[in-house]
């Protein structure tokens, strides 16, 4: 069934940045499709030429795909270039939205002197320590967003696409915390809203591949605090990509 879209709502673009993700894509895509949101939504695959069925599913269920150089932040800048939505949603490849994710967040942005939002994160699966988890790093973002220096993850975050070209997009030099330095930028043009009647639950993987909840709070405050210092994010051989 065709859905009908509601006239005068913006056109909402959601980018995925993929790499060898057959086994996350189709969920992820599929629960895009099911949003309750009656304005138009686009949905671009930004592929780092994957090798598995990345773009063979997301060829059926993407309204474009777009070929982009290896590099999460190119990815994502790869897939906003060819978007025609006013409000970007960036979400990862292995992060599903509930059904209605697109319209709260899209309606946060339309309030005026608003320029991005996001939502609290929560994990596919009942661990304790990866719930707990989650749960610190929901609060540590609203802590950033009230202290008006906003460090937002990009596993579903939004934003308005004239500040995301007016600050010129997520800085391709950084291998790491790209999406922390994009959202501290743009915070200096707006407000940035964290909205907590939706969620989006994303996969533990990297949790579990870094030793568990415990172990990765202590390995992410270790490298928070060097971007913090620096400005920079650590190496991509220490972040190396977890499929």
């Amino acid at each position: 069934m065709i859905k009908a879209v509601r006239k005068g709502l913006p056109v909402v673009s959601v980018v995925i940045p993929t790499l060898n993700e057959e086994k996350y894509i189709g969920n992820t895509l599929k629960a895009i499709r099911s949003q309750d949101y009656q304005g138009q939504i686009e949905i671009i695959v930004s592929d780092a030429d994957s090798t598995d069925r990345t773009m063979e599913i997301a060829g059926k269920l993407a309204d474009k795909t777009v070929v982009a150089e290896k590099g999460i932040a190119r990815g994502r800048n790869t897939g906003a270039k060819g978007a025609s939505g006013e409000i970007l949603i960036f979400v990862d490849a292995d992060t599903m939205l509930i059904s209605n994710t697109v319209s709260e967040l899209a309606r946060a942005i339309q309030h005026d002197g608003i320029v991005g939002a996001t939502c609290p994160i929560v994990p596919m699966g009942c661990k304790r320590g990866e719930i707990i988890f989650y749960s610190v790093l929901n609060d540590i973002v609203k802590q950033t967003i009230r202290a008006k220096d906003p460090h937002i993850p990009t596993m579903c975050v939004a934003y308005s696409k004239k500040a995301f070209e007016f600050v010129g997009g997520f800085d391709e030099n950084m291998d790491t915390y790209e999406d922390s330095d994009l959202s501290r930028r743009i915070g200096k043009l707006g407000r940035i809203k964290f909205v907590d009647s939706t969620l989006a639950v994303t996969s533990p993987r990297r949790l579990r591949n870094w030793g568990g909840a415990a172990a990765s709070l202590m390995r992410y405050g270790l490298y928070s605090m060097y971007y913090k210092f620096t400005g920079n994010g650590v190496k991509i051989d220490k972040y190396k990509p977890v499929r």
